[in-house]
């Protein structure tokens, strides 16, 4: 019987340290307005591997993206990625004017002071995806991460 409870815990382990790899910090929500269709959410991600965030889902939007702001031309625009790479060791700063994550086609309006809940798809470098939830509150629309300013949207 106890080698059956270590063996359970054991396998238990493995399973949870693959979703370990990946830490969120920061996580927050732009509140809306009440007829907005579209909002940004924003975070700090750490993986101890060499992992790729693939997309995001929420209940609360009909269209959730990974998106980048980049210069073109002298104007800042705003187009879907097909994912990011976390580097190994290094944070990923998910913050207004480099990558983020758009929900579009918002199913309601987002309120200060509530949780939504953001499913991230990541990959590791052998090709297996895995899902984390995170649990993310939606702050004022004037919010500023004190943060957000200090952090390039890759840290070296």
């Amino acid at each position: 019987m106890k080698k059956h409870i270590s063996a359970f815990f054991a396998a238990l382990l493995l399973s949870s340290c693959a979703l370990a790899q990946v830490s969120v910090t920061a996580p927050w929500i732009r509140a809306t307005v009440p007829q907005g269709k579209a909002t940004g959410a924003f975070m700090q991600l750490r993986s101890a591997q060499a992992t790729r965030l693939l997309a995001v889902r929420s209940d609360v939007a009909g269209i959730a993206e990974v998106h980048q702001m980049d210069m073109a031309g002298g104007v800042m625009k705003m187009h879907a990625v097909d994912g990011v790479d976390l580097q190994a060791g290094k944070t990923l700063n998910l913050a207004p004017g480099g990558f983020h994550i758009m929900l579009m086609d918002l199913k309601r309006q987002l309120k200060e002071g509530e949780t939504v809940t953001l499913t991230l798809v990541l990959q590791q470098p052998h090709k297996k995806q895995e899902t984390l939830e995170v649990k993310v509150p939606v702050k004022a629309l004037t919010y500023v991460n004190p943060d957000q300013g200090r952090a390039p949207a890759m840290a070296h």
